[in-house]
């Protein structure tokens, strides 16, 4: 159980990680003006964004049973 939790919590990570790049992309792909290259990365952030919500209530619904 412990180690469900850890993998949890390691998955919400590499996304908070992954998040964080893609948000430091696509700020150098909007100030170069790179418009379709910061559409990409805007719909690639809003996926993980979307992942990061899913995991969070995954994990909120794993605690709950405890």
């Amino acid at each position: 159980m412990i180690s469900e939790n850890d993998d949890s919590i390691d998955a919400v990570n590499e996304l908070v990680r992954k998040i964080s790049i893609k948000e430091t992309q696509l700020r150098i792909a909007q100030e170069s003006n790179l418009i379709q290259t910061a559409e990409v990365l805007k719909n690639q952030l809003f996926q993980l964004q979307q992942e990061l919500g899913d995991s969070s209530d995954t994990q909120l619904q794993s605690l709950m049973s405890l």
